[in-house]
Parts: C-alpha cells; sequence; structure tokens
C-alpha cells in the first residue's frame, strides 16, 4: 500500500504488486497449456474504487528493453529526474513521486518481455519463438488475456502504451487481441517504429533519406549549426526542410544519376544549408545523408558527437577524431540513473533475485527474428518489418479504437516525419483516420524526461480521453 499526491492536489492509494504470471502453450497439441515463459511485471491498482477502471499494459521496445523507461520516466507513480536539456545528473540519483502519473485515469501494469527484466522462457524453443516479431506479439496477447483472468478484469476498458519497438509491438497487438475478442479502447503509440523501411538506411531504401532531413535540420538549429533565417527558430528550420523534402528532394533521391549537374548543384547547397554540415561531404556522400554519418560530422568541428535518441545531448570524440559511433549519448546520460533507481525500487518491494534484472539485453537484440509470417525476406535483411497494417485492420474492425501516437522532434532513432508518415499510409478511410491522433514534444526519443514534455504528455492524455466521451 502506498499513496501520491497527484498535481490536482487529491491523494491517490494505491497497491503495488509485482509478479510473474506463466504464459502458455496455444493450440491444439499434446503441450497445450504448458507453461511457456514466466513474464516478470508490476501492476498498480488505485484503491477505494467503486466501479470498473480502465486498465493500461505498458511495455518498452528494443527489442531486449524492460519497461524501467516508460514505469519510472512518465506513467508509474515514482519517476526518476533527469536534466531537462538531456545531460547526464550527477550522483546520488533520487527517485521521487510523480504526481502526473497516468495512475490518476488507469490501473498500469508494466510488462517486460521474454528475457527482458526478470522475464524468461522455458526452452531453447520457445525462446526462438518469441523473440521474433510474431511470436513475440502472441505471448503479450497471452500476457494480457493470463492477467485479465486471474485478476477479474475481463470488462474493464482495455489501453496498451508501447514505445519505439514497442510501438511495432502494439500495433501487432491491437489487432492480435481482437482474434481474442479482447478489443482495445486505445493504443499510445511512443515514438513509432511501425514501418522499419522509414528508419532503415540500407542500399535502394531512400526513404530514412527523406524522412531523417527535417529532425537534422531541427538538430543543427538547435546546435547553432544553421545561418541567417533557417538559424532563427527550430520551427523556420522544420518548416524548411519539410518542404525542401516535398518539393525537390524526393524527385532528386529518384531521379539518381539521371539528374542534371546544375539540378544536382542546387540540391547539394540546399541540404548543406538545413544541415549544417560541410557541402563537401554532402557532395562525397550523393545527396545521402544517414544517421550514423550525422552523429559524427555534425559537431566534427567541436570535436563531439550528437546523440541519437536525444539529439539534444552531445559528448567528445576521441582524440583520434574516429568516425566510429562507439555509444550514444543521449542513453548514456540516463542508463546509470534509471538502472540504479529501478534496481533500488525493485529491492524495496522485496524482489530479492539470484539473476541480473535486464534493463536493457543486446543478446535479444541480436538474436530478434525481424520476418513475420511465412519467414520469407520481404526486402532487406531486417525484413523490412512493418506492423501499421496491423494496425490498419485493428481500427477498420474496431469502430470504438482509438490512437494517440507521441514524437519528439530531437529524435534521431524514430525522427518525428518518419511517424507523421507512417500514419499518413495508414490503409483506413478518413473517417477511421479520424480516429488517430498525433503530438509531438521538444525532446528526444524518451521527450517525457524534460518536465515540460511531461506535463505536456500528460495534458494531451487527458485531452484524448475527453474527446472519447
Amino acid at each position: 500500500q502506498a499513496s501520491v499526491l497527484l498535481d490536482d492536489g487529491r491523494t491517490l492509494a494505491y497497491t503495488v504488486r509485482p509478479g510473474f504470471l506463466p504464459v502458455a502453450q496455444g493450440g491444439m497439441g499434446g503441450d497445450s497449456g504448458e507453461p511457456q515463459a514466466a513474464i516478470f511485471h508490476i501492476a498498480y491498482t488505485a484503491t477505494g474504487n467503486t466501479g470498473p477502471r480502465p486498465v493500461c499494459f505498458v511495455f518498452n521496445g528494443g527489442p531486449g528493453s524492460s519497461s524501467v523507461w516508460l514505469h519510472f520516466g512518465a506513467l508509474g507513480p515514482k519517476r526518476v529526474p533527469v536534466p531537462a536539456d538531456g545531460s547526464a545528473p550527477a550522483s546520488p540519483y533520487a527517485l521521487v513521486d510523480n504526481p502526473l502519473t497516468w495512475l490518476a485515469h488507469f490501473d498500469l501494469v508494466f510488462i517486460d518481455p521474454p528475457h527482458t527484466g526478470y522475464s524468461v522462457t522455458a526452452s531453447d524453443e520457445a525462446r526462438k519463438k518469441m523473440l521474433s516479431v510474431d511470436g513475440d506479439v502472441a505471448a503479450l496477447a497471452e500476457f494480457v488475456r493470463t492477467w485479465l483472468a486471474a485478476n477479474g478484469r475481463f470488462g474493464s476498458p482495455l489501453y496498451v502504451v508501447g514505445e519505439s519497438y514497442g510501438t511495432t509491438r502494439g500495433a501487432a497487438l491491437a489487432d492480435k487481441l481482437l482474434d481474442m475478442g479482447l478489443a482495445l479502447d486505445g493504443l499510445i503509440l511512443v515514438s513509432c517504429a511501425m514501418d522499419l523501411q522509414s528508419l532503415v538506411f540500407l542500399p535502394r531504401n531512400d526513404l530514412p533519406y527523406a524522412l531523417f532531413l527535417p529532425a537534422f535540420a531541427n538538430v543543427a538549429q538547435y546546435h547553432g549549426l544553421l545561418k541567417g533565417p533557417l538559424g532563427a527558430s527550430p520551427e523556420a528550420a522544420r518548416q524548411a526542410a519539410e518542404a525542401f523534402v516535398a518539393e525537390d528532394y524526393l524527385s532528386a533521391l529518384h531521379a539518381g544519376a539521371r539528374l542534371d549537374g546544375r539540378h544536382k548543384r542546387r540540391i547539394e547547397q540546399r541540404m548543406a544549408a538545413l544541415t549544417g554540415l560541410p557541402l563537401a561531404l554532402v557532395e562525397e556522400k550523393n545527396l545521402r545523408i544517414t544517421d550514423q554519418c550525422f552523429f559524427v560530422e555534425a559537431l566534427r568541428a567541436q570535436g563531439r558527437i550528437v546523440g541519437r535518441l536525444e539529439a539534444r545531448a552531445t559528448a567528445p570524440m576521441a582524440a583520434s577524431r574516429s568516425r566510429e559511433y562507439e555509444f550514444d549519448p543521449g542513453m548514456e546520460a540516463l542508463n546509470a540513473p534509471y538502472t540504479a533507481l529501478a534496481l533500488s525500487y525493485y529491492a524495496s518491494l522485496g524482489l530479492t533475485m539470484d539473476t541480473p534484472y535486464q534493463v536493457f539485453n543486446p543478446e535479444v537484440n541480436m538474436a530478434w527474428n525481424w520476418l513475420r509470417g511465412d519467414g520469407k525476406p520481404t526486402g532487406d535483411p531486417a525484413g523490412y518489418t512493418c506492423t501499421s497494417t496491423d494496425l490498419a485492420r485493428a481500427l477498420r474492425r474496431h469502430p470504438h479504437l482509438r490512437v494517440l501516437a507521441a514524437s519528439g522532434r530531437y529524435d534521431l532513432g524514430t525522427p518525428y516525419a518518419a511517424s507523421d508518415w507512417s500514419l499518413a499510409q495508414l490503409d483506413a478511410p478518413a473517417e477511421v483516420l479520424a480516429r488517430v491522433t498525433h503530438r509531438h514534444y521538444d525532446a528526444g526519443h524518451m521527450f517525457y524526461t524534460r518536465p515540460d514534455d511531461l506535463r505536456q504528455f500528460k495534458t494531451d492524455l487527458v485531452d484524448w480521453l475527453a474527446a472519447a466521451r
């Protein structure tokens, strides 16, 4: 039992219950019903309520990430405060009450997918199956069903929040749950990654070059790399870059070697002006600036690298000025405080496990099977995984499903323009897409670490929930 003082002055009492839930084998085989995984989760339920409360299931992404980021960054009743500018805090770190907790609106269940957190699978076969796009979705769908059954919550309004790869998972989960007779009232997508083709830089895929450019311009303006009107404001930089992409850049990429020299020169000059990168570099890269190139070249003159998941953050280059991107300054700022305080909090709940808690398990990421269905390749080695088709189908199937998407403008992992594109490509008529809302924030991938954006995110949630009534 605990309580938290909310931002409206109310005191909310709640119960916190950590635990494991078995995920059973489905189908009609002889092993049907046999546990295939033990999923670690932490459930928060408000006390003293007379009617059924909505239940919100929450997970992060990776794949390979536990749920600590959304748990202790935005939604839970406890929060890890970090500097608003994305820089790393100094120890000692402090876990504080979160007056903006979403527990005011939902009971919350934070899920650590298989082989993240304390969650494990029962066999090598189960591990291989669950470390895949469709196997992971099936496991999480079964977790939702099992948790609702175990807690007598069938009939409660259902919501899901996913971040990053968690949006890949969440989009498919909305459709999968409908197959099981479980209909979501709402899906919240934080830093969208439903269409990997929009994010993966590989030969013959020009889409990411166009979709990352507005974010490159936004970040370049932040770091003082843009001149004249482009450098006047983030809005000016973004608007100019978005217009350039729509009016000139996409057609130039499509033309390839057919682009005449004078036209190509004009495109190169505009790209250099919008990104702050040297003109010679833009020429060398044949109009194609990857994320990895931008990270190590944008601030090379200052001897610094730019953050991927929080591009306002920077760190010193090696003295050799290597072009190898060895670490992400944005994530380094969060890893230590979140890990230390999550483990301290779990210990305070009486969780003393022999196995380490996997905040992020890189082995899951490396072992992940990105192919769907029959496993036939659909493009690049990663299969250009796409679950936006699942979400579009779920929206068409269920007339009361609503979506709230949220993007950080300083996110160079899942840039905001890629999310704009992905949502605009949902295969559904206009009256269905009217149930999709997209909001933007002025920080990175975990934009909620910036207090102003945390508050705005909560305001946007409240408005979104009120619009459904």
